[in-house]
């Protein structure tokens, strides 16, 4: 089992050859080689796991995903009655 997370696709650059993106995810910025996601361009938003975009997803669905993934932190700070690290 992998997760994967949503972002967008700001920028894209070549890095040795290879096709490269730094994807936002909700002000947070990283590098995810698109190699799998030739479809995708600035604006795109694709789903990383481990550095690399492995599908690409409408902004609907990338919301939906968010969404379940803030309700289990949410879910989970619950239980632990503090806030996760880094999660806010």
């Amino acid at each position: 089992m992998c997760l994967g997370i949503p972002g967008r696709v700001v920028e894209i650059h070549d890095r040795a050859g290879l096709r490269m993106a730094t994807v936002d995810f909700g002000g947070v910025r990283r590098e995810a080689c698109l190699a799998y996601t030739p479809e995708a361009g600035v604006g795109t938003y694709v789903v990383i796991h481990v550095g690399f975009a492995i599908t690409t997803v409408d902004e609907a669905e990338a919301e939906r995903t968010l969404e379940v993934l803030r309700a289990m932190a949410d879910a989970v700070e619950g239980e632990l009655g503090e806030p996760l690290p880094g999660s806010r």
